[in-house]
């Protein structure tokens, strides 16, 4: 009988025993699964830091000194290009170009008024600088170049040849490929009347 009742409590004790493991298998499971997702977003959440703390802390490239910005311009006077510039510059035509831009320089500067007469509805033929028309400041033609909205053509449209207007400009520029200064239109006033004003770009100037 004592053998038999240790055999049941053998057999009873093991059962226990199998009922107690499984349960901890199962915890040490779940443990392992909960702490696992924690680990790794704890890991990510560190990572996104360190990217953030080195976009924050990335240094922002300091602008050109005057002494850099000559060095930059001799290199570039050396390229073909810059020969070429170089050599139109100290051309007649080019001399031209540059005497007109300086006739109207303070203008630009100061963005104030510039009385001007329509010559031309068209630019000179290959021109590549979008809707622009030709125009008389103080005796000398101009190239004069519109940046604009769609919605803004109607009215530049309706100018007119020998139209009388002002123009508000802050650019200025030339190139060897055109034998006139151009002029970037901000502000074109017809019979005391606004006609365009230049809307600026989203997310530009």
């Amino acid at each position: 009988m004592k053998n038999k009742k240790n055999a049941l409590n053998g057999s009873d004790l093991s059962a226990d025993r199998s009922i107690l493991i499984k349960p901890t298998k199962n915890i040490k499971k779940v443990i392992y699964a909960l702490i696992l997702p924690l680990v790794v977003v704890s890991g990510l959440v560190f990572a996104n830091r360190e990217i953030k703390n080195e976009t924050y802390e990335r240094p922002t490239p300091k602008p050109f000194s005057s002494a850099e910005r000559e060095a930059e311009l001799k290199k570039w006077e050396a390229t073909p290009d810059g020969v070429k510039f170089k050599k139109w510059e100290a051309s007649p035509a080019g001399k031209k170009v540059y005497a007109g831009a300086a006739k109207i320089r303070k203008h630009i500067s100061a963005f104030t008024n510039m009385e001007a007469v329509i010559t031309s509805l068209s630019l000179p033929p290959g021109s590549l600088l979008g809707f622009g028309v030709m125009a008389r400041i103080n005796g000398v033609d101009y190239i004069v170049k519109f940046e604009t909205e769609k919605s803004q053509l109607e009215q530049l449209y309706s100018l007119k040849v020998n139209d009388k207007i002002i123009i508000r400009s802050h650019n200025l520029s030339y190139a060897p490929k055109y034998s006139y200064p151009i002029v970037s239109g901000e502000y074109v006033e017809r019979d005391s009347k606004v006609i365009f004003k230049r809307v600026p770009r989203k997310g530009g100037c």
